[in-house]
């Protein structure tokens, strides 16, 4: 039924410095932009919807709505994340991109079975850029990695007020 993923939507600040991030830095490119006039509810706006695109066919999408507020602030890895995969030997040339052009980059983190980097987007959203680690494709293999067995413990051995929030 589900074949992929057609796009993931955030709000935007701004939707040229969003584009020069995603377009100009990460290469994505921009592919499509909505302008919406009026909502399905009949409310008159003025929302931009941005497109940028991947190797896949899936995008992501960005809404620069002026007219609505929205608490924009740096989000917690935990919290909201986008991870991107990208071939191994574009870890290093993207970090050092990042820091020739004076952007905040962390990592390289070693997660075994991928490798990755992080930055901040103009909107306060982390992206995580990550490379698959040869040999470990087994790790996302659920008959050999137990991840079921994992998140059993896991709710089991939760303090029961956790688990009943």
């Amino acid at each position: 039924m589900i074949k992929g993923l057609h796009h993931n939507a955030y709000r935007c600040r701004d939707s040229e410095e969003t584009r020069r991030f995603y377009e100009d830095f990460l290469g994505l490119p921009l592919v499509h932009t909505l302008k919406i006039d009026q909502t399905k509810t009949g409310r008159a706006t003025g929302v931009l919807h941005t497109f940028f695109q991947l190797d896949d066919g899936s995008c992501l999408a960005f809404f620069e709505a002026p007219d609505m507020p929205f608490d924009f602030k740096p989000q917690h890895d935990f919290d909201l994340h986008i991870a991107l995969e990208v071939e191994p030997d574009a870890i290093d040339k993207m970090m050092a991109k990042g820091k020739a052009e004076g952007r905040e980059v962390r990592g390289v983190s070693d997660h075994h079975f991928i490798r990755s980097i992080y930055f901040r987007d103009p909107n306060g959203y982390v992206i995580e850029l990550t490379a698959k680690v040869p040999g470990r494709e087994s790790d996302l293999d659920p008959k050999k990695n137990r991840a079921r067995e994992m998140l059993d413990k896991w709710q089991s051995t939760k303090p029961a007020a956790v688990r009943a929030a």
